[in-house]
């Protein structure tokens, strides 16, 4: 896949990820279109792009998720449609389960899945006419191994791999790609603004955060996985792809690992 002349929609674009996404794919024959709820971030980030009148911003709230097909209506006709929609946009948990109230894991799983489901869902029909599109979704390597104080993000993002990995064999026939891109640790804010038992933000940066890949590393194996078309990716630290392969195949063994681990 080349990202020439493409039309790419990016949600959670005003920070980490989703803004190396907008400053990386900027410099290619690209028209972005921009969404997160932050419409000031938004435009700054546009701003710092090369070729920013090829950029349109399209502020969203995934958590708002039964009036995501007004904001569909408005991508497609910024641009006169979409090609690849990168869903990124979403918030990390920092509680354990027992101390977390019932709110807060709806919270999560409305923001995570049912607003990353719904958009995706009211795009289809669009990639379904044209007979071709891409999903790319981040994930999360917890979305394929549970780990402490992280039981709803955990449950979100495995939830995601159950509805897009349906997806994609559903619409194969329709020149549809799907891609699961699972992260490890990377520097972004995702620590600083998950949610605790309350649903306050945590407002600390986690050492492994701190000191995960940076986001432009990441986006540069993103961008590589998404043009091999693949249907998943493990990107992170060698630890963290390595427990994806143990939970596989030796699971009892991770679960004694965990166990052991203070992940924070």
């Amino acid at each position: 896949m080349n990202f020439d002349h493409k039309i790419i929609w990016i949600t959670g674009a005003s920070s980490g990820i989703g803004k190396s996404l907008a400053l990386a794919l900027s410099k290619q024959q690209t028209k972005l279109i921009l969404s997160s709820r932050n419409e000031k971030e938004l435009n700054a980030v546009r701003n710092s792009c090369e070729h920013p009148e090829n950029i349109k911003i399209l502020p969203l709230d995934l958590e708002n998720y039964t009036s995501l097909s007004g904001k569909v209506n408005e991508a497609l006709a910024l641009f006169g449609g979409v090609d690849v929609l990168f869903n990124n946009g979403g918030i990390s948990q920092r509680s354990y389960a027992k101390d977390t109230s019932i709110e807060v894991d709806k919270r999560l799983m409305d923001i995570n899945y049912l607003g990353t489901v719904a958009l995706s869902k009211v795009l289809l029909p669009h990639f379904i006419e044209k007979n071709n599109g891409h999903f790319v979704v981040i994930t999360s390597i917890v979305g394929k191994i549970g780990t402490p104080l992280r039981s709803s993000y955990a449950a979100s993002k495995h939830a995601l791999h159950g509805f897009f990995d349906s997806l994609r064999a559903e619409v194969y026939q329709n020149n549809i790609k799907v891609t699961l891109a699972c992260p490890g640790f990377v520097q972004t804010n995702v620590s600083l603004n998950a949610l605790t038992a309350d649903g306050t933000p945590q407002n600390k940066m986690d050492s492994a955060t701190k000191n995960g890949l940076t986001p432009e590393v990441f986006v540069q194996k993103l961008l590589k996985a998404v043009r091999q078309e693949k249907q998943e990716v493990y990107i992170g630290g060698f630890k963290e792809k390595l427990a994806v392969y143990i939970k596989r195949f030796f699971p009892k063994l991770l679960s004694k690992m965990i166990r052991k681990l203070a992940v924070t």
